[in-house]
């Protein structure tokens, strides 16, 4: 096992930082992550050293203290790319895992924010779908889509408990997005969301909205509340590429 340089500017908790990555990176711990006392003693540093490098990746999301566990590796157990139009519903199903939803809502309302960012009057009548999302026995995201009433109407009586938005719309309403647009960003969940996806109080989790469009006219606002522990996101790039900046959302 390398031994940290002393003699470096780099501080001791940012070399073992560096160096716990890189042995992260193998998958040397996806076992098992070793205690406090266990690095003291392999790297002869003290104990305030390791506990600042294992705060530091506990912020970038590679690691995370658990009651009763200690330190674990956090592994996203579902990823998907940037800039491609999926189905949340089939990314996790193609996985080999159960996807099924809890429908928290299914109402005619009017939201004028959520008129404005579909280029609509204030009053107009949209569908509210309200959904739990559930990868397996564990809940994933919290999902809302709005779309206009003269759309969506079809749509009222369906049921929403394993079946994909963006297969209805289409079957029943004869429309289905074909491009648009989201922001991604972290957020600490409200209490009331964290009790539905089973987060800690300083779990942090990803906030995703997005506008859906078909034949470049919108038709869907969305927004998703998504476990960051659970789901991941990967973007592809290469040399003299001009970067993308269209991150489609999951149905």
């Amino acid at each position: 096992m390398p031994l940290l340089d002393r003699t470096s500017s780099l501080p001791l908790w940012a070399q073992l930082e560096t160096a716990l990555k890189a042995r992260l990176d193998t998958g040397e711990f996806n076992e098992r992550f070793p205690t406090d006392n266990e690095l003291v003693e392999e790297y002869g540093v003290s104990r305030h050293t390791v506990r600042e490098a294992i705060r530091h990746l506990n912020r970038t999301g590679i690691l995370r203290r658990e009651r009763g566990r200690g330190t674990v590796v956090n592994h996203a157990e579902f990823e998907q790319p940037l800039g491609a139009l999926y189905s949340l519903f089939q990314s996790i199903e193609a996985s080999g895992v159960e996807q099924r939803s809890r429908v928290l809502a299914l109402d005619e309302v009017t939201e004028p924010v959520i008129a404005a960012n579909l280029s609509l009057p204030a009053e107009t009548p949209l569908m509210l779908l309200e959904r739990l999302r559930f990868a397996g026995d564990e809940p994933l995201a919290i999902d809302r889509a709005w779309i206009p009433m003269t759309i969506a109407a079809p749509l009222m009586t369906t049921d929403f408990e394993h079946t994909a938005l963006y297969d209805e719309l289409e079957r029943l309403c004869g429309v289905r997005p074909d491009a648009g647009w989201e922001r991604i960003a972290p957020l600490l969940p409200k209490p009331a969301e964290r009790e539905l996806l089973h987060l800690g109080r300083n779990d942090a989790a990803l906030f995703l909205e997005r506008m859906s469009t078909a034949n470049g006219q919108p038709i869907e606002w969305r927004t998703t509340t998504i476990r960051g522990d659970r789901y991941r996101f990967v973007s592809e790039f290469q040399a003299g590429a001009a970067p993308s900046m269209v991150a489609h959302r999951p149905d």
